[in-house]
C-alpha cells in the first residue's frame, strides 16, 4: 500500500490494463507493476502465498489438475480389433477343424483372419494425421504441444480472447487529434518536443507518431515534469503544457471549445492529453492501445467458421466496447480481475460450451488453464506459454481461426481413416474366414491378405497427406 507519494504505475502484467493507474497515498500497489514515473514508499502488506501472483500461480495449478485426460478413439478400437483377431482366429480355427476334420485348411483360414485383421491401417489412422496437422501448423508459427490439443481446438464452439497484447498491440499509440488553432502537424511536433525525454508510455505515444509523421525536433527550455498531471516547457519561445484536464486547472487554462470533444474521446474510452500554447488549450489528443493489423480478419474467419468469439478482458467497459466495435466482437466481458477470469470461462463450460481462451499474459494463465484449450501469444509471458496448450509463434490474431481450420481437418481426416479401417476389416474378415468358400469358392491366401492389410495403410497414410493441400485463412 502506498504510504507517501504520487506516481503512475504500469499493472499490465496483472490486469492486462495498457495504460498507466495513478496512484497516491492510501491506494494498493500490486506486486509486479512497474512505477513510471514520481516517487512512492509503500508498505508490504501482503508477502509469499498471500501475494496477487502466488494466488495466480495457485488457481493455474488448480486449473490443470482439474482437467481429465483425454483418451483416444484409436487407442480403444485397436485394443477391441486385436481381441476380435484373436477371437476370429480361434473361432475359424475350430470351426473349420470340426466341419471339414482338415487341421491344414483350418489353420490356413486361423492364419488369414489374423493377418488381414492387424490393426496397422488403425494405429497408423490417428498419428499421420496428427503429424501432418502439426507440420501444417508450424510452418505458419502454430506449435500445437500434444495431439489432445489439436482434437480439442477442433470441437470449440466459444473462443474468448484477451484485449490488451492479443488483440491489440499492447502499447497505447495516437489515434485521434483535435486542434483548434493549430495544425496537426505542428501540435504534435510541440507537444513531442516537451514529451521527448519522458518514460510515460503516453508521452512515447506521442513521441512515435512525430516520428511516424517525419515532424521537426524543437529546441526545449524550461521543462517542468508535473507527476500525475503531464509536463510543462518552452519550445522555440512559446510556453506548452502537455497533460491531463488537473494540469490545466493548475495552470489555470479553459478548455472553451474543446471539452465537448475531450469528452467525446474519453466516452469512446481514449485517454485523451491536452496540449495548451501560451496559456490557450490548442488540441486534444486521444491516445489508445490499437488493433492488430489482422485482428478483424481473425475475429471474422472465426465466425464464419461457426465459432463465437467474446472479450475478456481487465480494462475499462468503455476501451474494451470500443474495441470490439471495431473488430465485430458481440460479447464483451470487461473490468474483469484476474481471479475471476477463470471464473468466466467456467461459467461459459457450465452452460455447456467447449471454449478456448486466447491471452498472453500472467494475469490470463488462470483462464488459460481453466479452458478446453489454452492459446499463448508468443509474444506473452512465459507463464501463459506454459500454460497454454497452443502456442501462436507469430503473435497474430489470424492464427487461431488457422488453428481452428488445421485441427477440424485433422479430426476430419483421423474419423475418415478410422472410418475407412473399420471398414476394410468389417468387410475383409468374413473373406479371410471362408464364410464365402462353400458357395463362391472365394479363399483369400495369407500372403494375399498381407498384401491387402498394406495397402490399407499406405491408403490412410495417403489420405492424411492431403491435408497438406488444405486452405488456410489469410487476411
Amino acid at each position: 500500500m502506498v504510504e507517501d507519494g504520487s506516481s503512475e504505475v504500469d499493472e499490465s502484467v496483472v490486469t492486462g490494463e495498457s495504460l498507466p493507474v495513478s496512484k497516491a497515498p492510501g491506494t494498493e500497489l500490486i506486486g509486479g507493476s512497474i512505477n513510471k514515473n514520481g516517487t512512492l514508499r509503500a508498505r508490504a502488506t501482503k508477502v509469499g502465498s498471500d501475494t496477487a501472483l502466488a494466488q495466480i500461480v495457485k488457481l493455474v495449478q488448480e486449473a490443470q489438475s482439474s482437467k481429465a485426460p483425454g483418451q483416444q478413439l484409436a487407442d480403444r478400437a485397436a485394443f477391441w480389433l486385436v481381441l476380435v483377431a484373436l477371437i476370429g482366429g480361434t473361432l475359424t480355427l475350430i470351426v473349420w477343424w470340426l466341419t471339414t476334420g482338415s487341421f491344414s485348411q483350418a489353420i490356413l483360414f486361423a492364419i488369414t483372419v489374423v493377418v488381414i485383421t492387424c490393426p496397422d491401417a488403425l494405429g497408423l489412422a490417428t498419428p499421420t494425421a496428427i503429424m501432418v496437422g502439426t507440420g501444417l501448423g508450424a510452418k505458419r508459427g502454430i506449435l500445437f504441444k500434444n495431439a489432445a490439443a489439436i482434437e480439442a481446438v477442433a470441437r470449440i464452439d466459444v473462443v474468448v480472447m484477451d484485449k490488451t497484447g492479443t488483440l491489440t498491440k499492447g502499447e497505447p499509440e495516437v489515434t485521434e487529434l483535435s486542434a483548434d488553432d493549430l495544425s496537426p502537424e505542428e501540435v504534435i511536433a510541440l507537444a513531442a518536443a516537451v514529451e521527448r525525454d519522458s518514460e510515460h508510455p503516453l508521452a512515447e505515444a506521442i513521441v512515435r507518431e512525430a516520428e511516424r509523421l517525419g515532424a521537426p525536433q524543437l529546441a526545449v527550455t524550461d521543462f517542468e515534469n508535473v507527476p500525475g498531471h503531464g509536463a510543462l516547457a518552452t519550445v522555440d519561445g512559446r510556453r506548452v503544457a502537455v497533460g491531463n484536464a488537473r494540469l490545466m486547472a493548475r495552470e489555470t487554462i479553459s478548455l472553451t471549445g474543446l471539452a465537448s470533444k475531450r469528452d467525446a474521446m474519453a466516452a469512446e474510452g481514449r485517454t485523451v492529453v491536452i496540449v495548451a500554447v501560451d496559456g490557450r488549450a490548442s488540441a486534444v489528443i486521444g491516445i489508445s492501445d490499437a488493433p492488430r493489423a489482422s485482428a478483424r480478419a481473425g475475429v471474422e474467419a472465426l465466425q464464419q467458421q461457426g465459432v463465437e468469439v467474446a472479450m475478456l478482458t481487465g480494462d475499462n467497459r468503455a476501451t474494451a466496447e470500443r474495441i470490439a466495435r471495431e473488430l465485430g466482437i458481440g460479447t464483451v466481458m470487461a473490468e474483469v480481475l484476474p481471479a475471476d477470469k477463470a471464473n468466466q470461462i467456467a461459467e461459459l463450460q457450465r452452460a455447456g460450451k467447449k471454449v478456448a481462451m486466447v491471452g498472453d499474459g500472467v494475469n490470463d494463465a488462470p483462464a488459460l488453464a481453466q479452458a478446453d484449450v489454452g492459446i499463448a501469444i508468443g509474444a506473452g509471458t512465459d507463464v501463459a506459454i506454459e500454460t497454454a496448450d497452443i502456442v501462436l509463434m507469430r503473435s497474430d490474431p489470424l492464427d487461431v481461426a488457422t488453428a481452428v481450420t488445421i485441427g477440424r481437418a485433422t479430426l476430419r481426416k483421423m474419423r475418415q481413416n478410422l472410418g475407412w479401417a473399420v471398414g476394410y476389416n468389417a468387410i475383409a474378415i468374413p473373406i479371410a474366414a471362408g464364410v464365402f468358400e462353400p458357395r463362391f469358392g472365394l479363399v483369400l491366401r495369407p500372403e494375399i491378405a498381407a498384401l491387402s492389410m498394406s495397402g490399407s495403410s499406405l491408403l490412410v497414410a495417403v489420405n492424411a497427406l492431403l491435408l497438406r493441400s488444405l486452405k488456410l485463412p489469410s487476411a
